[in-house]
């Protein structure tokens, strides 16, 4: 048996141990003005917490891919960024406090996240838990609210 498996329970975590779906996941700029999120109108997602401290989260873009720009093809200008399609990282978690919890990335699909602590404010609502995150786009703090859903059975 490794170490790492007899590590004890998150503490208070019996609210939040189990499978999420993802609800929502807008963008909330400065204004408090609420706009679609990177993975569209529709994305769909889980989050895992495990009891000993373990999580995971992936989310997607749903809907047909976008068609492929002139330059994607053969030879031309680079391509224009296309939008985000995947989001998802893991490793291991835990409550700061009641409104905090703290996600400690071992591996992601943004390898810059790798090793980094993301600090996620929290709301509780029964079968329903909101994360809050800021991340910086454009040069600009850019408030991120997920909304997800406990999976039952």
């Amino acid at each position: 048996m490794n170490h790492r498996d007899a590590e004890p329970p998150v503490p208070a975590a019996a609210g939040l141990t189990g499978t999420w779906r993802l609800v929502s996941y807008v963008d909330v700029d400065e204004a408090g003005n609420v706009s679609e999120g990177p993975l569209g109108p529709a994305p769909e997602g889980l989050l895992i917490y495990h009891e000993q401290g373990h999580m995971a989260v992936s989310m997607m873009r749903t809907g047909a891919p976008e068609a492929a720009g002139p330059g994607e093809r053969a030879g031309g200008a680079a391509p224009a960024r296309r939008p985000e399609t995947f989001m998802g990282y893991a490793g291991r978690w835990r409550l700061a406090d009641e409104r905090t919890v703290v996600h400690h990335v071992a591996v992601s699909a943004h390898s810059h996240q790798v090793g980094r602590e993301l600090v996620r404010e929290l709301e509780r609502d029964g079968d329903r838990i909101v994360l809050h995150g800021t991340a910086v786009i454009g040069g600009r703090p850019q408030r991120r609210r997920l909304c997800w859903e406990r999976v039952r059975g």
